[in-house]
């Protein structure tokens, strides 16, 4: 390409970038190769697109803005930041209810995720709850996923049943959700920072941890001497995209209107970007002597009796804990009987 193409194709970047009437700062702490940046890859062309250039997405991957959640939420309300992805767990610090999502066995599987997560209804409770304790400025815009469902893994034994967790010694994150849950079936919860994890197996400190397959194998963690996996599917890994809600306000409607389609064509893609990426994960964790165990009915649902303590615990101890954990079971009964329904016509 000639020196007087370059400048031309420069020249009109500029001149494009210049014609945005809103520039959104959009940033992930993660790495091209994740759902998250998938996501957000799809997001900027469609509003960019939609916007007729009226909105510019700038991407920051990494730790360029902010480098954990309360540092990026915090970014978000004062509005240095436009938009950030975080899990549960990183937002969990602000805003405890979200945790909700990783309550076990709530979603039955991948549709009825989806179903919930789309139809919207959950995440407006959500939404409004996070609105109201940020002061107005944090709005929560979509749920999408972020590494498929976490499941039970281990360097000791198959997991068919809740006994057989008796003893195990499971690395959790230091929050008493997840080790609420562990001790519940019956293992002992062990927090240990993510970076330590696979020496900590090489050790035997931890023998065992609640993740999915793409961390595990990514992590390369059979080298340390994970061998089991279950798929109980016992949390599915929600990502909570949030949005400057002044920045969002300060949009006429029709642009608040692109950039929400903008969010439904992000959460799409995140949706399908783990089942994509998980097959060859799981294909190689079998080839290198790895155990796939995927529970029967029956079993998985002896993993949720035993685990039932834990909705207790959550419902009381954590601030609109209850408020939280209706808006999610009434929305996952509802998309169960609306996808049930239409597979009983559809298999006629």
């Amino acid at each position: 390409m000639s020196m007087t193409a370059v400048s031309t194709l420069t020249d009109g970047a500029m001149t494009a970038a210049e014609a945005a009437d809103y520039k959104l700062r959009a940033t992930a702490n993660s790495n091209e190769n994740d759902e998250d940046y998938d996501g957000l890859i799809v997001f900027k062309d469609y509003v960019e697109k939609a916007s007729n250039g009226a909105i510019e997405v700038e991407l920051f991957i990494g730790t360029q803005l902010c480098s954990n959640g309360a540092e990026c939420l915090q970014g978000i309300s004062d509005g240095t930041i436009d938009i950030y992805i975080s899990t549960s767990g990183g937002a969990s610090g602000i805003f405890p209810y979200v945790q909700v999502l990783d309550l076990p066995y709530l979603l039955r599987d991948d549709r009825i995720a989806e179903e919930v997560l789309s139809e919207g209804t959950f995440t407006r409770a959500i939404r409004d709850l996070a609105l109201n304790d940020s002061g107005g400025t944090i709005r929560l815009m979509t749920i999408g996923n972020t590494g498929g469902w976490r499941n039970f893994a281990n360097t000791k034994r198959r997991v068919q049943a809740p006994g057989d967790m008796e003893g195990l010694k499971i690395r959790t994150v230091v929050a008493d959700l997840p080790q609420e849950l562990v001790k519940a079936l019956g293992a002992s919860p062990t927090p240990i920072p993510w970076p330590e994890l696979f020496t900590s197996f090489q050790t035997g400190v931890v023998e065992g941890s609640k993740n999915g397959i793409t961390d595990i194998m990514g992590m390369k963690f059979p080298d340390a001497g994970l061998k089991y996996v279950t798929l109980d599917g016992h949390a599915y890994m929600g990502a909570l995209w949030w949005m400057s809600n002044d920045t969002f306000m300060s949009m006429p409607e029709d642009m608040r209107r692109v950039v929400v389609d903008g969010f439904a064509a992000l959460q799409q893609a995140t949706f399908a970007s783990p089942k994509r990426k998980s097959i060859q994960a799981y294909s190689d964790f079998v080839a290198e002597g790895g155990d796939l165990y995927v529970p029967t009915p029956e079993e998985k649902a002896a993993f949720k009796e035993a685990a039932a303590p834990v909705y207790e615990w959550f419902k009381a101890n954590i601030d609109n804990g209850d408020a939280a954990f209706t808006a999610l079971t009434d929305a996952a009964a509802g998309a169960e009987a609306k996808i049930d329904g239409n597979a009983a016509m559809d298999v006629k």
